[in-house]
């Protein structure tokens, strides 16, 4: 019997602090990129536990197509980081005989568009074989890669894939916002026994912020808290985190105090976080760059509906991309996406009604 279990540095034997706030930096705090920080929980992980590997297109011989996995193929070799055909149904399906058997991977869709054509392995056996196998296998992958608008790419190439993919039982899903988390994040995802589906904007990938250089692991199913306010409770995870801080400091020039939560992971959720702040602000926009009909948001709310309906001042409110295929134009697709502008109107359409 084969069974998924935590590498030696296991994240129980770590101690963790208290991330549930945000950590502001200190002087002389080290700044990276999101794209290092990426690497470092990867490199660190591969450090520790020898059955990691990463596979993708161009991971290897070109340093990444996003760069992010650059020079681990100089400390690691090529049986480690591993360049695939452009084939992601054979090296998704490949991988999860991998994890059946012992070994960790760590797969990168150059976009997690593409990772639709290997809808088999990800959704119908990756999620469901430990329960399949009554427990004698799991799947310990790590699914990464960018997800959402890239900038001007077309809708092909700009999936949202949470809404969609975020619906099968059996993986966790994680979303991060800034590159303090994303390390703390990817590095609990390669812990975890569970498969996991990271979700990266190539958007954010030169974003910068103090990183630790030492390894942590960010537990999955708590949210971080960005601001405090009393006025109406912003949730969103990911990219759209960032437009909702923006939202939220401008509000605050117009006394909207917004309280702010970037709920980090989507499969857990960290629906209790989200319950104690409406019951304080009475109020609720949810931000999701996903399509509306069936969306991460719309289960968010319906959550909210059926714990704390009678703490409600005003219906839920949602900010979505708009219920069309991702536009090229650089204007449209600024007008698609949530963005502040859109959020605030919301906020102030709640607030004032």
């Amino acid at each position: 019997m084969i069974t998924a279990d935590l590498h030696p540095a296991s994240i129980e034997n770590v101690p963790q602090p208290d991330f549930s706030k945000p950590l502001p930096p200190r002087e002389g705090d080290r700044i990276i990129q999101f794209r290092e920080a990426l690497k470092e929980a990867m490199s660190h992980e591969m450090r520790q536990d020898e059955r990691v590997f990463l596979i993708g297109e161009e991971v290897a011989e070109y340093n990444g197509a996003y760069k992010v996995s650059q020079g681990m193929l100089d400390e690691f070799g090529p049986k480690r980081i591993i360049d695939s055909p452009i084939s992601e149904n054979g090296f998704a399906g490949m991988c999860t005989g991998a994890a059946m058997y012992g070994l960790r991977p760590i797969v990168e869709f150059m976009s997690w568009s593409f990772s639709l054509v290997a809808a088999d392995p990800i959704l119908n056996n990756v999620p469901k074989m430990l329960y399949m196998s009554g427990g004698q296998w799991g799947c310990p992958i790590v699914f990464r890669g960018n997800d959402g608008a890239g900038g001007q790419l077309g809708s092909t190439h700009s999936w949202c894939v949470e809404g969609l993919f975020a619906n099968v039982p059996g993986m966790k899903m994680a979303i991060p916002s800034n590159p303090y988390d994303a390390k703390g994040l990817l590095a609990t995802a390669i812990a975890d026994p569970d498969p996991v589906f990271f979700l990266e904007s190539e958007r954010m990938l030169g974003d910068k912020a103090h990183v630790p250089e030492e390894q942590y692991y960010i537990p999955f199913g708590q949210a971080r808290v960005c601001r405090e306010g009393d006025a109406v409770t912003l949730v969103s995870f990911g990219r759209p985190v960032n437009f909702c801080i923006e939202a939220a400091e401008k509000l605050a020039a117009e006394g909207i105090e917004c309280d702010v939560l970037d709920m980090r992971t989507i499969r857990p959720l960290d629906i209790d976080s989200i319950i104690a702040s409406v019951k304080k602000t009475n109020r609720v926009v949810v931000v999701d760059q996903s399509w509306p009909f069936a969306g991460i948001s719309s289960e968010v709310i319906t959550q909210i509906c059926e714990r704390c309906f009678d703490w409600l001042d005003h219906q839920p409110v949602r900010v979505n991309t708009e219920d069309v295929p991702t536009p090229y134009a650089k204007g449209l697709e600024y007008a698609y996406l949530p963005n502040p502008e859109r959020i605030a109107e919301a906020v102030k359409n709640v607030v004032n009604a």
